[in-house]
């Protein structure tokens, strides 16, 4: 395949004529409209910054036989186009998920942690782009190869999978009809979009129509809802229930006699490849395996679409050493070799419409997964812990025979793995709870208590009167599962979050003590310099807490910067002009 695209996230590369790269500071005018009017004033310093906050940037990728490997060093082009056993034609969507370089910086810059804090844990950002795909490929005897190609790719570090996948249904067939100029403008609207910002309802208007963006950052599962209104009349167009999730029932409907077993692989962090025919079907895939285990975030690697053509090939798919806790999709034959001696594979068909009844598949022994043509099915040597549920199958059968709506087979699935992840982190976040010290154990004057270490064997004698039998009907190994996750990346990452939580409110309990003290009657006991070092050690605190937007009672902080002053106060004149002079950058 020759293709011709632009990259160049990481480094500048010199790209062809016609192709297009939108970048936020440079290409693109800065005339428009003044932006819309917000509750609160933005940090916005520079042209772009917002369109900066939502994207990235954006790519336009076409195939042209004259090029050949001009452009083999740039992977952005081949993922954004499907294998060429695919056979897509018409419009096709998907989305790819690649590495950030490096010691490069984000576009997002600040935006990124205001919004990480207040995020859920499933819409996150992390060390990695997202490419969301829009490609075209339609018959054109005018061309020498007889088929337009062409793709429009936005990128961008948030995970908002449906969201911009709507978004690119709203301007992308405009563009391949329309050009360069319909995407300028669609640029300058994204530009005055407000900056993302879990908990607010956001209006997005674009190319003449208006998306207004609900978040409800308490439920992961419905994390924004999107609106399409037409600015022409008021009738609801397209109403979205999430900004992130796909369709788990379609995308498991193929091995859904599994879900519980693909549940427990991914939970533990195992490598798993999944087969598709298309691009569309292996990237929803994935992304739904990424999103069974939720509100538990998945750690380790995802690639929703993975090309040989990857940075990552080689580490991938070596035999020198064990295959990484990653999961690719993948739809190229060539992976059926290269990737066989993976321990888990998924192999899928074309997906089957909600109101067909899957067949029931046995899992198939790996050793049987050695030509192209291989029967769809899950291949693996795995035995699950835990017993498998017939309730959730029949019900979901049920469905199918009854014509339920694929909304409700999917809202169905998804609560079933929502209160089956539920019970096994429970027992969890209880034993971690009881790491924390007692309130009465923290003093004002002296450091923090510390949070006592997390103790497996410990953990394992709470699950015999408060493990997962008492929110989960399942029975089975329990045991060996914890024991395994206790080993796995995603307990890892789980871990390490919860204990930075709970050290920042210990933290925050810390200087509520503080605030709490009769400051002004213990500096009478302290020398001058005890008093500086007193001043210069709060308000080091205070800006500590500050920066990490501690959990702390309303007023609390105030309340230590008045502390702060009054204690200056009694300071001689010289002494109050240096405290009161702002740290040097």
């Amino acid at each position: 395949m020759a293709s011709q695209g632009s990259e160049a996230l990481e480094e500048q590369l010199e790209e062809p004529e016609d192709t297009l790269r939108v970048s936020p500071a440079e290409e693109m005018p800065v005339e428009g409209p003044p932006a819309l009017e917000e509750p609160e004033q933005e940090p916005l310093l520079l042209p772009w910054d917002r369109f900066s906050s939502w994207l990235h940037c954006i790519c336009v990728v076409g195939f042209d036989l004259e090029l050949g490997q001009a452009v083999e060093k740039t992977s952005i082009c081949y993922l954004s186009f499907p294998d060429s056993n695919s056979g897509c034609l018409g419009d096709t969507q998907f989305c790819f998920r690649f590495r950030q370089a490096a010691g490069s910086k984000s576009s997002l810059g600040c935006f990124l942690d205001h919004f990480d804090r207040d995020a859920p844990v499933c819409l996150k950002v992390s060390g990695y782009y997202y490419g969301y795909v829009y490609f075209r490929q339609v018959r054109d005897k005018t061309l020498k190869r007889g088929y337009f190609q062409k793709s429009l790719v936005l990128i961008s570090k948030l995970p908002y999978v449906t969201f911009f996948h709507s978004l690119l249904k709203l301007i992308a067939p405009e563009y391949f009809e329309k050009q360069e100029p319909f995407l300028e403008a669609a640029c300058n609207d994204i530009d005055r979009w407000p900056t993302p910002c879990p908990g607010k309802i956001l209006t997005l208007p674009i190319m003449g129509v208006v998306m207004k963006v609900t978040r409800i950052t308490s439920v992961c599962s419905h994390v924004m809802s999107l609106i399409f209104h037409s600015q022409s009349d008021s009738l609801v167009s397209i109403v979205l229930p999430t900004v992130h999730e796909v369709d788990l029932f379609r995308c498991f409907h193929p091995v859904f006699f599994h879900i519980q077993m693909l549940w427990e692989l991914v939970l533990l962090s195992e490598a798993l490849v999944v087969m598709a025919p298309s691009p569309a079907e292996s990237s929803d895939t994935v992304l739904a395996l990424v999103s069974c285990i939720s509100p538990l975030r998945y750690c380790s690697d995802f690639r929703p679409y993975f090309t040989i053509h990857d940075s990552e090939f080689k580490e991938y798919t070596t035999r020198t050493q064990a295959p990484p806790s990653v999961i690719l999709g993948v739809t190229n034959p060539f992976f059926a070799k290269t990737l066989q001696h993976w321990p888990h594979i998924i192999r899928i068909g074309d997906m089957k419409q909600a109101g067909e009844m899957a067949k029931q598949m046995k899992v198939k022994k790996l050793k049987n997964l050695k030509t192209l043509d291989s029967k769809p099915g899950v291949y693996t040597a795995y035995k699950p812990f835990l017993n498998k549920d017939e309730d959730i199958i029949k019900q979901l059968q049920k469905g199918v025979q009854q014509k339920r709506p694929s909304a409700a087979q999917n809202a169905i699935l998804r609560r079933y793995f929502l209160e089956l992840t539920q019970s096994f982190i429970i027992p969890l976040e209880r034993y971690v709870a009881s790491l924390m010290p007692l309130q009465k154990s923290i003093s004002p004057w002296k450091s923090p208590p510390q949070l006592r270490p997390f103790n497996q064997e410990e953990f394992m004698k709470t699950l015999e009167k408060a493990g997962p039998q008492l929110t989960s009907r399942l029975k089975g190994d329990w045991i060996g599962l914890y024991r395994q996750f206790l080993r796995s990346p995603n307990f890892d990452g789980w871990f390490r979050n919860r204990r930075k939580e709970m050290m920042q409110k210990l933290e925050a309990l810390h200087l509520e003590a503080l605030c709490e003290e009769d400051l002004q009657l213990r500096i009478q006991k302290h020398t001058e310099v005890e008093t500086v070092d007193l001043v210069l050690k709060l308000k080091e605190k205070l800006t500590q807490a500050e920066k990490d937007q501690l959990p702390v009672k309303p007023g609390t902080l105030p309340k230590l910067q008045a502390h702060i002053e009054s204690i200056i106060l009694t300071l001689p004149e010289d002494l109050q002009g240096i405290l009161h002079k702002p740290p040097s950058p």
